[in-house]
């Protein structure tokens, strides 16, 4: 039961420190060519993509000039690299082991984020713009939802696949 709770507890720690900046766990596990590497991904995207000013200006409902700020050429990138670093964390602390197909849920918030983001100069709640950051978390359930179903059908397929070559 120790190991269990360890197990998981890593995962957890693997999960947390990469939604804090990517590429956290790899340089804590000591895989530090692809924690550097991910962190200065990270730092030239954010930069370039004025991510921090985007957050800012958000959390203070400043959405147009939250839009006006953002570079979509770089800021398209941060969903795909913020998740894969995500799963990568996860994947390297032992989430992946028995779970076929666990990576779909955040591939798909991916895809989905940065759908929202694309789109967020057009999505409106009540006739308010959101903005990219707002965007991207409102789609990222979406993405969760559809890797989440994608899974589950594969699984189901997969698995009667198997028993039907017994």
């Amino acid at each position: 039961m120790e190991t269990t709770i360890k197990q998981k507890s890593q995962k957890l720690e693997a999960i947390l420190w990469s939604i804090a900046l990517p590429g956290f766990w790899q340089l804590l596990n000591q895989r530090y060519i692809k924690g550097i590497l991910l962190v200065g991904l990270e730092f030239l995207i954010n930069v370039m993509g004025n991510f921090n000013t985007i957050i800012m200006l958000s959390f203070n409902f400043k959405i147009e000039e939250a839009i006006e700020v953002t570079n979509y050429q770089w800021l398209l990138f941060y969903p795909c690299l913020y998740f894969f670093s995500i799963w990568d964390a996860y994947k390297d602390a032992g989430g992946e082991r028995g779970k076929p197909f666990a990576y779909l849920p955040l591939v798909f918030s991916a895809y989905f984020v940065t759908t929202g983001v694309f789109y967020s100069n057009r999505i409106t709640i009540m006739g308010y713009l959101i903005g990219p950051m707002w965007a991207g978390f409102l789609f990222l359930p979406i993405g969760l939802i559809v890797g989440g179903i994608l899974r589950s059908i594969l699984l189901k397929i997969y698995l009667k696949e198997a028993n039907d070559t017994l």
